[in-house]
């Protein structure tokens, strides 16, 4: 795989609509399917449509079972918040379902997911789980400056499926006009630099985010130099490393890892699905209760979006140009309200609140 593999790193990062098939299955030998359910409902998007979600370590896939060309690739970075609510499906009514909130550089969207067979209940806690586990593992995947959970009393915290490959003494950070004298830490998904005076002035550096390792002039004479991809901030970063034939020691050492990392890359994320345990029934209802109790949210697919992929999941009253629903008279309540959505009355509504 080329070096400039980095520069198509997207799954986890962005938000798709109607991909090519292609781009449904793993992307790289580091993505893996935790899971496929079906038949789910994307009740947000295309209401009283069965599916299958695919779910990844890295990505939420769900395609329509009819159409297979609709479709949504969710990646787990974008994604702000997971919860169990009540929402209204074609296919089984008033019933729980997964709302997932997420916001990109210029939106915010919602997408709702339910699961059509009653008995599997699995869903709601196999992708909170999943994200959780991504959500702890962003060292495999992020650059970290000055942070306290890289380096303690000159040894590195290492990560669950990390190994130290070479530790490396007399590496100068070119940072200032006057370096900085540190140590290196080069393992199977990172780079660690970090100060010898004080190990809170460090860097991390996934080989995820390298696009480039190679020696150039500087004014400190020959320096390694690490430049890391857009999506790890545009860094570039030298290090200078005496005598040459170590500092070449190094640069070969690192060219072999990062080109291995490339083939069979590392992203951390650590989930396994058989430990999640079925809800007993009397769960299932006080959790059921406890979301309607919490929130009712009635979702319907906009028809006046439905051509517009990415329409039909912005979030209600989010974005340039979002519109808050027009504000009516309830005769029923004497009060000024907002007009609910097409296909629902305050009646129905109240409804579907408890009594006490």
């Amino acid at each position: 795989m080329p070096l400039d593999y980095v520069m198509t790193y997207w799954f986890d990062h962005d938000i798709r609509f109607d991909l090519l098939t292609r781009y449904l299955k793993p992307y790289c030998s580091g993505e893996k399917i935790i899971e496929v359910m079906e038949p789910v409902e994307d009740t947000k998007g295309n209401n009283g449509e069965p599916g299958k979600l695919v779910v990844t370590n890295l990505r939420l896939i769900w395609q329509s079972k009819k159409f297979p060309k609709i479709n949504l690739s969710i990646g787990f970075n974008p994604i702000t918040s997971i919860t169990v609510k009540i929402a209204t499906s074609k296919l089984r009514g008033l019933t729980e379902s997964l709302h997932i909130l997420a916001r990109t550089k210029n939106s915010r969207y919602e997408f709702i997911f339910t699961n059509l067979v009653q008995e599997h209940n699995r869903l709601f806690a196999l992708v909170i789980g999943v994200h959780r586990a991504y959500a702890q593992s962003r060292l495999y995947r992020e650059i970290k400056m000055r942070s306290a959970t890289v380096v303690c009393n000159k040894k590195l915290q290492m990560l669950q499926q990390e190994e130290i490959v070479e530790q490396i003494n007399g590496v100068w950070n070119l940072s200032s006009d006057q370096g900085n004298l540190g140590s290196f830490f080069i393992t199977n998904v990172r780079v660690v630099w970090y100060a010898a005076s004080n190990e809170l002035f460090n860097a991390s550096i996934p080989f995820l985010q390298i696009s480039e390792i190679k020696i150039r002039d500087s004014k400190f004479g020959k320096a390694l130099v690490i430049e890391t991809a857009e999506t790890g901030g545009s860094y570039v970063l030298g290090f200078r490393i005496d005598p040459k034939e170590k500092l070449y020691g190094v640069h070969k050492t690192l060219l072999s890892i990062h080109e291995t990392f490339n083939q069979y890359p590392v992203f951390g994320v650590d989930f396994n699905p058989d430990t999640i345990e079925q809800e007993t029934e009397l769960e299932k209802q006080h959790r059921f209760s406890t979301a309607i109790a919490d929130e009712v949210d009635e979702i319907e697919d906009n028809p006046e979006m439905a051509s517009d992929a990415f329409a039909a999941y912005f979030a209600d009253g989010v974005g340039d140009g979002g519109e808050t629903r027009e504000i009516v008279y309830s005769p029923e309540l004497g009060l000024a309200v907002e007009k609910p959505k097409d296909g629902f009355t305050l009646q129905s509504l109240w409804e579907v609140i408890p009594s006490t």
